[in-house]
Formats: C-alpha cells, structure tokens, sequence
C-alpha cells in the first residue's frame, strides 16, 4: 500500500498561497466573509474542484495545524463527524472518517491517509497539511454508507504577518451516489464559510481542552 507523498505535491500546496492561479478555467464561484472559493469542471467525474482562500484571526499557523490534525478534538466541534477514528494498518497510520448526510441521503465515508510537514521556504515558515483517499483491505465498506473513493485535499497555512494567518486549501471528492445539485452548491457556498468559522473557534478554545485532557 503505497502512502508516501512526493515532494513535488508539498510544493504544489503552498505555491498559490499568495496569489491563486486561476488559469484553465478557474472561476469565482463565492466571496463571502473574506473567503473565495473558485472552481473548475471536471470532465471526467462531472464535478468540481474548489480552491479555497481565506484567513484566521488571533491564530498561529502552528495552532491552526495542530487542531487540524487532532482528530479526538475535531469530534468536539464539527457537528457533521459521525465517526472519526485513526489505526495503524501494516505499519502506517490510516484514517477512518464518516460523514452525516442530511436524510434521506446516506452518509459518506472516508479511507484516507495524510502528512503533515512544518516548511521552511526561503525564510518562510508555511504548514502545510496533505490527505487522500486509499484502499485498505482492513476497511471494508460497511452498510449504511457510501464509500468516498476518490478524495484529494492539501492545505498550507502561514502567518499572515499580524496575529491571524493565511489558508489555502485545494479539496476535490467524489461523494458517489446520486446528490442533489443544490445540496453541492450549499456545501461549497455556505458549508465551507462555516466550516472556517467553526475552525476558528476550535483554535481559540483548544488551550482550553488541551488542559482538560490533561486534567
């Protein structure tokens, strides 16, 4: 089971950080609450794929990454995990992630694994995070879920020079199944907006839990 990221995809992640490349097709799709998200058609599933930009006040980049990768407290305050679960499989660390879906819909489930790396590019300390889905033979799908089997996502977090941070995110999946378009276009409009401010909740009271697990 191949796990390993390349080099070039890290550098990949953080190389729009500053100024999106939009070339190809790229669009606007929302600006709302100083996030934009653009998309670009994808031929051959039919979707979209959504670059993502935005920010977080009074936050480190360190922060931000630690609370992105701590799956025990993302269970805490994002109200769509069902299921969020971390196991070694043939020696790597592999993620197990199940999603609410509104009903009648089934929920989707994840099979995934991720790196993180904390970079230092000429004099630049960016974080950047990377996910994708793979196939475990140790995670059979299971009823009751649609299986996410074409997943990709990377982000890159830095400062931005005052107390917050810059965050740029490139998220593609596949969710299989038959969904409504209006529900996609609500994911991508208002879901992630929300999602960034329930983020930046969690990194302002993750203090806060970090001493209460302690305790």
């Amino acid at each position: 089971m191949a796990l390993q990221f390349e080099e070039a995809e890290f550098q990949e992640a953080y190389k729009e950080i500053d100024e999106p490349q939009l070339e190809g097709g790229w669009e606007l799709f929302t600006d709302i609450s100083g996030i934009q998200i653009y998309r670009l058609y994808d031929k051959r599933t039919g979707l979209y794929k959504y670059k993502i930009f935005g920010g977080l006040s009074n936050c480190t980049p360190e922060l931000c990454a630690d609370v992105y990768m701590d799956l025990k407290y993302r269970k805490s305050w994002d109200g769509y995990v069902k299921e969020l679960s971390e196991k070694v499989y043939d020696g790597k660390p592999v993620i197990y992630w199940e999603v609410k879906y509104p009903f009648p819909m089934s929920n989707r489930d994840y099979v995934y694994v991720r790196e993180r790396r904390d970079l230092d590019v000429d004099g630049r300390k960016i974080w950047v995070i990377l996910a994708k889905s793979a196939s475990v033979a140790q995670c059979p799908e299971k009823s009751g879920a649609i299986r996410v089997c074409d997943y990709k996502q990377s982000l890159a977090i830095e400062s931005d020079g005052g107390s917050g941070i810059k965050v740029f995110m490139n998220y593609f999946d596949n969710p299989g199944g038959s969904i409504p378009s209006w529900l996609i276009n609500w994911a991508a409009k208002s879901g992630v907006p929300s999602f960034i401010t329930d983020l930046q909740k969690a990194c302002n009271n993750y203090a806060s839990y970090c001493k209460q697990v302690k305790t």
